[in-house]
C-alpha cells in the first residue's frame, strides 16, 4: 500500500561507481525534506563497497536512521553486505515493482540500487515509490519478522506504530477518507514537481473564437481536440495548426489493413496531428512511418473489453512501448469494477502505469462509462489516481454508448485536486457538444467530427457533404 511518506532519517553510501548517482539522490531527498546521513564514498576513487554498505546498514540497525539506500555499479554485493547486520532487510531493486515490493511484502529497510542497471531518472522513480510505500498488512510483517527470528518481536508498524498483532496495520486506502487520499495524491504530485492547474475559471473559453484566432498559445497548453475515424474530404479546408495538434486520429477496427495504416499515419503526417491510435500489432508499423515527423504513436491495451488478466496487459503495454507507442491507453478490468473488487481494478490499472513510467509514456485508462453505475464510475477514478494515470477517459466506442457531460462531471470531481485528466470520447459530433464536455472538466476529447468541430470553433461554416 502507498501512504504519505513518514520517513525523515536516510542514511546513504555508495561506493565509487555509485558516487555520481548517491549525489543525485542524495539532492532529491534534500528537497524533498529528509535528514540524510551520508556514509560516503565522496569522490570517485575506488574503495571498497562493503564499507560503505556496512556503515548504512550499521545506522539502520541501530537505529540512527529510519531507512538506508546503498549504490554500487550492481547493487548485489552491497545487498549481500547490509544484510549481515541484524534486523536489517536490504533489496535490490531495479524497477517500480521490486522497489513497491520490497517494502510492501518484505518490509525492506535498506534500498541498493546498481548505478550500472539504471540511470538517475528511473532510480528516483524507484526511491520515490520505496519511501512512499509501507508495509502494513499483518501477514507480510510476520513474514518478514521471520527472516530474522533472533532480532526480537515482531515489527511494530512503521505508520502507526502499533504492535502487528492489534489489527491496527489493517488500514488500506479503502479505509482512507476522500481528504486522506487527497492528501496522498497531492504529495505524489509534490514529488513529482507538478504545477499547479491554470488559472482560468471559465472552462467554455477554451473553444471561444477569440483565444483560438489571437492566443493559440492558451489552446495548446489546455485543449486537446481528438478525433476517431475522421475522413478529410477535398475542400474540407486546413485545418489549423493550433488545433490540429491535439488530435489523436484512431483507426481501431479489426479489419483495419497495412495500407489503411500507413494512410492513417500520413494523413496525422500532413494535418500535423498529435498522434495516432492504433492497436499494438500496428504500433511498430506505425512507429516506423512517422520515425521522422514529431507525430507520436498510441496504443490500445486490453482493448476493447479489458478482460485481459493483469500481467497480459503488463506485457501488451511493455511490448508496444518498446515497439514506438508513447502514449497508451488501457481498459479496465470492467467485471471487476462491477463486482466491488477495486483492489484488483487499481492492481489492474498499475500494472500497466508502472509500465508507462518506466518508458516515460502517457497512460490514458479507459473505464467505459456506458456500462457502469455512477458510484462504479467514480470507484473506477479513484483506483486510477492510485494508480498515477494520466488520463481517465470515458469510453472505447464499443460499448454501444459514449461519453456525456454528466459523465466527464462525475470524472472530473473525482480526480480533483491532482493531476489527472479527463478525456471525453465517444459521442461528441458538433462544437457545442465538445462544449458540453469542457464545462463539465473534460481536457482533452476523442470526438468522430473533429474537423467540423474545429472549424465551428472558429466561426466558419460546416459542409455536412
Amino acid at each position: 500500500m502507498v501512504t504519505k511518506p513518514t520517513t525523515t532519517r536516510i542514511a546513504i553510501g555508495a561506493d565509487h561507481g555509485g558516487y555520481e548517482l548517491k549525489e543525485a539522490v542524495k539532492a532529491d531527498l534534500l528537497r524533498r525534506g529528509c535528514q540524510v546521513e551520508d556514509c560516503g564514498t565522496h569522490c570517485t576513487e575506488s574503495v571498497d563497497y562493503p564499507d560503505f554498505a556496512h556503515a548504512v546498514a550499521a545506522l539502520v540497525s541501530t537505529g540512527g536512521a529510519d531507512r538506508g539506500i546503498m549504490i554500487d555499479r550492481a547493487g548485489i554485493g552491497s545487498a549481500m553486505a547490509a544484510n549481515k547486520l541484524p534486523g536489517v532487510r536490504a533489496a535490490l531493486c531495479y524497477d517500480l515493482s521490486s522497489a513497491r515490493n520490497s517494502r510492501e511484502h518484505n518490509n525492506a529497510n535498506v534500498l541498493t540500487l546498481g548505478s550500472g542497471l539504471i540511470g538517475p531518472d528511473l532510480a528516483l522513480q524507484i526511491v520515490d515509490v520505496w519511501l512512499s510505500t509501507e508495509c502494513t498488512a499483518e501477514r507480510h510483517l510476520r513474514r518478514a519478522a521471520m527472516i530474522e527470528p533472533s532480532a526480537g518481536p515482531v515489527p511494530t508498524c512503521a505508520t502507526t506504530g502499533a504492535s502487528t498483532g492489534s489489527g491496527a496495520c489493517e488500514e488500506t486506502m479503502e479505509n482512507l477518507s476522500d481528504q486522506d487520499v487527497e492528501r496522498v495524491v497531492r504529495r505524489v504530485v509534490e514529488m513529482s514537481g507538478g504545477s499547479a492547474p491554470t488559472d482560468c475559471s471559465n472552462p467554455a473559453c477554451l473553444f471561444c473564437q477569440v483565444c483560438a484566432e489571437t492566443n493559440p498559445e492558451f489552446v495548446r497548453q489546455l485543449v486537446g481536440i481528438g478525433a476517431e475515424r475522421i475522413g478529410h474530404q477535398p475542400g474540407a479546408g486546413v485545418v489549423p495548426n493550433e488545433l490540429a495538434e491535439y488530435i489523436d486520429h484512431t483507426l481501431l477496427k479489426p479489419d483495419a489493413t497495412k495500407d489503411e495504416i500507413l494512410a492513417l499515419c500520413a494523413e496525422a503526417e500532413q494535418y500535423r496531428f498529435a498522434s495516432v491510435c492504433v492497436h499494438p500489432t500496428n504500433v511498430r508499423l506505425a512507429a516506423d512511418r512517422l520515425r521522422s515527423c514529431p507525430v507520436r504513436v498510441c496504443s490500445v491495451i486490453g482493448f476493447p473489453h479489458g478482460a485481459n488478466v493483469l500481467e497480459i496487459k503488463a506485457l501488451e503495454a511493455r511490448r508496444s512501448i518498446r515497439d514506438g507507442a508513447r502514449e497508451i491507453d488501457m481498459v479496465i478490468n470492467i467485471g471487476a469494477i462491477k463486482s466491488g473488487d477495486d483492489e484488483l481494478v487499481f492492481r489492474d490499472i498499475r500494472a500497466v502505469t508502472d509500465v508507462c513510467m518506466e518508458g516515460r509514456s502517457i497512460c490514458k485508462v479507459i473505464i467505459e462509462t456506458a456500462l457502469l453505475t455512477d458510484d462504479e464510475k467514480v470507484r473506477a477514478c479513484r483506483c486510477a489516481r492510485r494508480a498515477r494515470a494520466d488520463f481517465v477517459k470515458t469510453s472505447t466506442g464499443f460499448a454501444g454508448g459514449g461519453a456525456t457531460a454528466h459523465d466527464v462531471a462525475l470524472m472530473a470531481e473525482a480526480v480533483q485536486g491532482t493531476k489527472i485528466r479527463v478525456k471525453a470520447s465517444g459521442g461528441i459530433r458538433s462544437y457545442e457538444d465538445a462544449q458540453k464536455m469542457i464545462q463539465a472538466g473534460a481536457t482533452r476529447l476523442g470526438a468522430s467530427a473533429g474537423i467540423k468541430i474545429m472549424k465551428e470553433a472558429r466561426g466558419l461554416t460546416v459542409s455536412e457533404g
